[in-house]
């Protein structure tokens, strides 16, 4: 059964929430502020964590940063009644996966949980397969129909990193934190130089596009048959 963490100082809401999601086939860990969060934290592993943006004491965007510190793979979903781009920007900036708007309807709350756990199993599955395009991390092989791709091994990582989670947008910063190193004088917008790289040596391959979110950085779109 997954575990889910569920972060929201609003106790009926953090209630009906959990409620829902027990029903749905899943456990959950109801917390009100982030001092709770830690302690249940340190005792459980969750498989997802559901956050709430506005709270006393630590918000979810200091929340989420400090979770990222150690563990760069549990989904993070904000719900919050925060609807402007600024703060989907901050939170997506602090290492989010997913952000939905309250009210929210807890019928998609669920097919969003169910996304994003697809997308926590085959980033840990160390190789992906799209269509006529594979990618295996540990032989650091990409092969379209069978044939190799030859990628540097930075231009292999972002790919990697972008397929693993299809749909979740990557700002630059994001990236650049991850595969540059910390003291680097290069600009966020040397990624887009990579990205185009990319998306030369892929342009035959018709299983994914890799898009610009205008604003915040790139994302991939898997194609459907």
């Amino acid at each position: 059964m997954f575990k889910i963490l569920v972060l929201e100082d609003d106790r009926d809401l953090n209630r009906t929430v959990c409620s829902y999601l027990n029903r749905s086939g899943y456990y959950c860990t109801g917390c009100l502020n982030a001092e709770q969060a830690y302690n249940a934290m340190a005792e459980n592993v969750f498989d997802i964590i559901i956050s709430d943006i506005m709270m006393p004491g630590v918000n979810g965007f200091e929340f989420a940063k400090s979770v990222r510190v150690a563990d760069k793979e549990t989904p993070i979903l904000f719900i919050t009644a925060r609807d402007d781009f600024t703060s989907k920007q901050l939170g997506f900036e602090a290492g989010i996966d997913d952000y939905m708007v309250k009210p929210i309807d807890l019928g998609e709350l669920v097919l969003r949980i169910q996304a994003l756990l697809r997308r926590a199993k085959i980033a840990s599955s160390k190789k992906l397969v799209i269509g006529d395009f594979a990618m295996n991390m540990d032989e650091r092989t990409a092969k379209l129909s069978g044939k190799e791709v030859p990628l540097t091994a930075r231009e292999f990582n972002l790919l990697y990193k972008l397929l693993s989670y299809p749909k979740k947008t990557f700002t630059r910063s994001q990236l650049m934190d991850e595969f540059w190193e910390s003291e680097t004088t290069s600009s966020p917008r040397t990624v887009d130089v990579y990205i185009a790289k990319l998306r030369d040596k892929l342009a035959d391959c018709k299983a994914f596009d890799i898009l610009t979110v205008h604003g915040l950085g790139y994302k991939v779109i898997i194609n459907e048959k």
